[in-house]
């Protein structure tokens, strides 16, 4: 990683200003701009997250926002309302009143003296997906986005309902902002103002997770906010980026596939990270490949990006099993277009000796009915490059699963997109799920995934109208799996791997199930890829601006464990300790820690435990204030069950205590 210091225009930072909404609620903002832009405007670069401007996100937005002011630009990073030290509550993600407020920013962005009127959003993760949003609203003065690990589909493609079966991953995301949402404003910037807007967060953010729960299909709750409701709503150019890794890299291709303006995608190997700090590596020049993309769209510059190829792919190269990668091995290729003239579609046929062959008809049946432990070697949903959260050997998982498996390949075998699974089957429950791996065996018998897909039974004709399954009749249906782009190398095996459980990645369905496959009438469908790598240029290596550096007070440590337990049981303890540190600039001292405990009792057990909590604390001289929260979940056949608690402490008082206890119906889930 290459630290810059000199840019061609001198930067100026402005560390806390305050927007204000028409209903008189005040927005914070952080500005780098250069130092002569109120006599040279320039456009604005808009950036919109309720991670907290000046704490939470400042080592990251330090690195690249004076980078990218320092070539012409104003870069704004604003808090959410609710959030840092932006007045109001958050009630939730995405919602109206956030795309609205977004809007009335960029109004006042494009009317600053230093804005030549022209703005861009950028946005990873909660921004990426904000950005689309607001696009999608079409503000007159947004020019074009940027969207990385981000999603136009809220229900089929985020962390709540993957293929409509029950995340684990909501249950953990929701933690994670209950504990966020206790964080107070910093009085540095709102005065003695901080202890009311804090306590109507404590007192008005609510609990997230019961709403997700409450919305378990696609309805219109889920539809506000997902741009593949109305792609055609989007009418500026939009650049988007993702990784292997990282949850949302089949965003990239259906926007790709679907928008109608001008576009380009990149999917490495990275986590859920900028793709300057992209883990796995090689990570990549990011912020000079964005600016490319913002001067030829903002400022009318000829940079030559758009012509490239739409979509540029990281093609992995076999890598040996293991729950976390510094690097991967592998190669960047483009396609023109997608659907890519270069990848063509090939069936495979299962039999019940286990056998997977290209190509012929599948003859017998498979009984797919296994244990509750089976998905402990499934990592995250979401990587985010920690220790663990990648997929591990898929040995143990693929030894209680059916599996089905090529000889040795004669010849590398490369895929790049969306693979699907289409199977027909008999249940005897009404309820089921089916997850899917697709599994690279190298000579040595380790197992790699690659890829994979989950599908809740119910949801078979419908994320809008499940439908229970009825005992002894036959269906048919289609799993889609994850887009990858992949090498399995000669002498390699491919596997096809089946479960009904892939706990704790999934909750699983109420009670367990065999599910019986008519392998006749059943196809593995893969996208094979056989052309030129196309015309490529240097993405290079990272460059960013000098960071910051923090006082380390105590060392934050991310640790993974699986435990096997009595009668065929299983718990998953993930510690994120994000340790202590003193941030030198404005003297503020956090700490947080975060634990996930998710157990299943027994083998045959249907009705987990899911325990997280969060542990936050901020202190400046004799100011200090912590909060701790907790959340846990368990099942019955029939309901989610839910008990939260949230404390929250000024000094060493009490300032704040709320519990919860809520029943939810389960949905054909």
């Amino acid at each position: 990683m290459q630290i810059v210091t000199d840019h061609p225009r001198p930067v100026r930072e402005i560390e806390h200003t305050e927007i204000a909404m028409p209903d008189g609620t005040k927005l914070a903002a952080r500005i780098w701009l250069p130092e002569d832009a109120g006599d040279a405007p320039v456009p604005a670069i808009f950036e919109y997250l309720p991670y907290r401007k000046n704490d939470r996100t400042l080592a990251r937005d330090i690195a690249r926002a004076p980078y990218i002011a320092g070539h012409g630009y104003a870069y704004v990073r604003v808090d959410i309302r609710g959030c840092g030290e932006s007045e109001g509550v958050m009630t939730d993600e995405y919602t109206a009143e956030e795309l609205q407020d977004g809007c009335e920013v960029i109004a006042w962005l494009a009317a600053q003296d230093w804005c030549d009127g022209g703005v861009g959003i950028v946005g990873i993760s909660w921004g990426g997906f904000n950005g689309l949003q607001i696009a999608a609203l079409q503000p007159p003065a947004l020019k074009a986005i940027v969207t990385l690990c981000s999603t136009d589909d809220r229900y089929a493609d985020d962390i709540h309902y993957m293929g409509g079966t029950m995340l684990c991953e909501q249950i953990s995301w929701a933690a994670t902002m209950f504990g966020i949402n206790t964080l107070p404003p910093d009085p540095r910037h709102v005065g003695d103002r901080w202890r009311g807007m804090w306590m109507d967060r404590l007192k008005g953010s609510g609990l997230w997770l019961k709403t997700w729960l409450e919305h378990q299909t696609r309805d219109a709750f889920w539809k506000h906010g997902s741009i593949c409701e109305s792609y055609s709503a989007v009418k500026v150019p939009v650049y988007a980026a993702s990784g292997w890794a990282d949850g949302y890299p089949r965003t990239v291709f259906r926007l790709m596939e679907n928008l109608d303006v001008p576009r380009k995608g990149l999917v490495g190997p990275w986590a859920h990270k900028y793709p300057h700090l992209g883990a796995p590596g090689p990570a990549i020049d990011w912020l000079t490949e964005e600016l490319r993309w913002w001067d030829y769209w903002l400022k009318g510059r000829e940079t030559g990006i758009m012509d490239e190829p739409q979509l540029r792919l990281f093609m992995q190269d076999h890598a040996a099993p293991q729950s976390s990668y510094e690097t991967r091995e592998g190669r960047w290729v483009s396609e023109p277009s997608w659907p890519s003239p270069n990848v063509n579609r090939v069936d495979w046929a299962m039999d019940a000796a286990g056998t997977l062959a290209r190509g012929g008809k599948g003859q017998g049946v498979a009984e797919v009915s296994t244990p509750a432990t089976v998905g402990l070697q499934a990592g995250k949903w979401c990587s985010y490059a920690n220790p663990g959260d990648q997929p591990g050997d898929q040995g143990t998982d693929d030894a209680a699963s059916v599996t089905f498996e090529t000889a040795p390949l004669d010849a590398d075998f490369e895929i790049a997109g969306d693979g699907t699974l289409d199977i027909t089957f008999t249940c005897d429950q009404p309820v089921a799920l089916i997850a899917a791996r697709l599994v690279d065996v190298a000579p040595d018998g380790s197992a790699t995934r690659m890829t994979y897909g989950m599908l809740n039974l119910t949801h078979r004709g419908s994320h809008e109208m499940p439908e229970p399954i009825e005992p002894g009749r036959t269906h048919t249906t289609r799993v889609p799996l994850k887009h990858v782009a992949q090498t399995l190398r000669k002498g390699h095996k491919l596997r096809l791997s089946l479960s009904n459980t892939y706990f704790p990645m999934a909750w699983p369905a109420p009670e367990a199930a065999v599910l019986s496959l008519d392998l006749a009438n059943c196809t593995l469908t893969l996208p094979e890829r056989a052309g030129p790598d196309g015309a490529l240029h240097d993405l290079g290596t990272p460059k960013v601006a000098p960071l910051l550096e923090p006082e380390i007070l105590s060392q934050g440590d991310f640790d993974w464990q699986i435990e096997r337990t009595g009668e065929g049981g299983a718990r998953v303890t993930i510690t994120d300790d994000e340790g202590t540190i003193r941030i030198r600039e404005n003297d503020l001292t956090i700490t947080s820690e975060g634990v996930e405990t998710y157990t299943v009792e027994s083998a045959t057990d249907h009705a987990p435990k899911a325990r997280i909590t969060w542990f936050h604390a901020m202190s400046r001289g004799d100011w200090a204030v912590r909060s701790e929260t907790e959340t846990d979940v368990t099942s019955t056949k029939d309901t989610w069950e839910i008990h939260a608690r949230l404390r929250a402490w000024e000094g060493d008082t009490l300032a704040y205590e709320e519990e919860w206890d809520e029943t939810i119906v389960r949905n054909h889930v």
